[in-house]
């Protein structure tokens, strides 16, 4: 069809042996189209050798761009035809990029396995709370013997005299409602038991309600007071919660640098002074923190004994002192307790919030300790609810307490 053109009008056979040339992908398994005209006209297969000749000069046909746009229309609509639903195919095998969404339902996942590494973490913590625990249970017979056993091993894991007793009694009342036979079941029927009894301290920490919600952390030397305010500040800042830091313990060496890593850590802003009143910093904190916009306000506190009674009374002055920074302040009174120091620990609850009136617990530190069972005595006999329990230093050994999980990494 090219040659067509290129040949004017005198000369249409010749169009034929051209096309090949012109197309070799498309015409090339046509072979048996460029014999017949040679045969036909003998005077115009003469030319018809030029005609060959012109094909190089293909070039040329680009340079005539009317005479190329005619061509192509004709020529298209069967070639076109054809070869389109040949190229498809592989457009379409490319499409299996399908496989990109398997990956997206990774993150879907992924929310489950950090509560359960926990879970992993948290039965090791307690496993030697735990292992003295389950060792009443590999008897076979349910009998005064195994009580007997089971009492002793709840009082050495500090469950406390009124939390054992209870757990006892209501363990054999629900041994006799199931007609439980087997010392395994026993033991399941006490994770029940004392998963109720926790159920009290099972709460969440609430942040939002004011702007900025302000809390005062307290509590003995030692118990981890700073660390966990600064594996709680990261946590809040992930959740995109703006925390300012006050560091108001102005009485330990180094307290305040301590709690500037963590700051720094988690990229959030700390009022600090050196050498200076507690009470002050932690009153320029909250007015810093309404101008600021903060939605949490965080105050570290020196670390004092309940019985040093002029100590418990700067903790005191200084909840006044916040509470005129911003009314009911502070919204967050939060004791941390070493989970090692056992029946203390339920001593420190009892002081504490008798003088400042608790809302919450961090209770630390419960990896490698035979202590465990203190929540227990805490839920009995003073139940301040328990926001976090932390097994380890780092942040992910942070977690929300839950009395259910609790329960099952102690006794299964």
């Amino acid at each position: 069809m090219f040659s067509f053109f290129k040949k004017s009008a005198p000369a249409p056979r010749p169009a034929e042996p051209e096309a090949p040339t012109l197309l070799p992908e498309g015409w090339a398994a046509k072979p048996a189209r460029p014999a017949p005209p040679p045969p036909e006209p003998e005077g115009v297969a003469a030319p018809a050798a030029p005609a060959v000749a012109a094909a190089p000069v293909m070039p040329a046909a680009p340079v005539k761009p009317p005479v190329a746009q005619h061509v192509a229309a004709p020529v298209v609509p069967p070639a076109t035809a054809p070869v389109v639903p040949v190229v498809a195919a592989p457009v379409v095998a490319a499409v299996p990029a399908v496989t990109v969404p398997a990956p997206v339902a990774a993150p879907e996942v992924a929310p489950a396995p950090p509560r359960q590494s926990w879970m992993e973490r948290l039965r090791a913590g307690l496993r030697k709370t735990g292992g003295s625990i389950a060792g009443v249970f590999s008897g076979t017979k349910i009998d005064d013997q195994l009580y007997e056993e089971l009492e002793e091993a709840l009082l050495l894991a500090d469950t406390g005299v009124k939390a054992t007793q209870f757990l006892l009694d209501d363990l054999k009342r629900r041994v006799k409602e199931a007609r439980a036979t087997d010392p395994q079941a026993v033991r399941a029927l006490l994770v029940d038991a004392l998963a109720q009894l926790l159920a009290p301290l099972e709460k969440g920490l609430e942040v939002g309600r004011f702007s900025p919600t302000v809390m005062m952390v307290v509590g003995v030397n030692g118990a981890g007071k700073t660390t966990s305010i600064g594996k709680l500040t990261r946590h809040l800042a992930e959740a995109d919660q703006r925390v300012l830091l006050a560091a108001a313990d102005t009485f330990r060496a180094a307290a305040r640098e301590q709690l500037g890593v963590w700051a720094d850590r988690a990229q959030v802003d700390i009022i600090s002074q050196e050498g200076g009143d507690p009470a002050a910093v932690s009153f320029d904190a909250v007015n810093a923190g309404r101008a600021r916009k903060a939605d949490v306000v965080i105050a570290d506190t020196a670390g004092r004994l309940p019985t040093q009674l002029h100590l418990m009374e700067e903790l005191k002055k200084i909840k006044r002192v916040i509470g005129k920074a911003q009314a009911d302040a502070p919204h967050e009174v939060l004791l941390v307790v070493d989970g090692n120091t056992g029946q203390n620990a339920l001593n420190q609850v009892k002081a504490f919030d008798e003088a400042l009136g608790l809302t919450g617990l961090i209770v630390t530190k419960l990896d490698g300790t035979a202590k465990g069972g203190v929540l227990a005595a805490i839920a009995r006999e003073r139940p301040v609810p328990v926001y976090f329990v932390g097994v380890g230093e780092k942040l992910e050994d942070l977690e929300t307490f839950s009395a259910r999980e609790f329960a099952r990494a102690l006794l299964e």
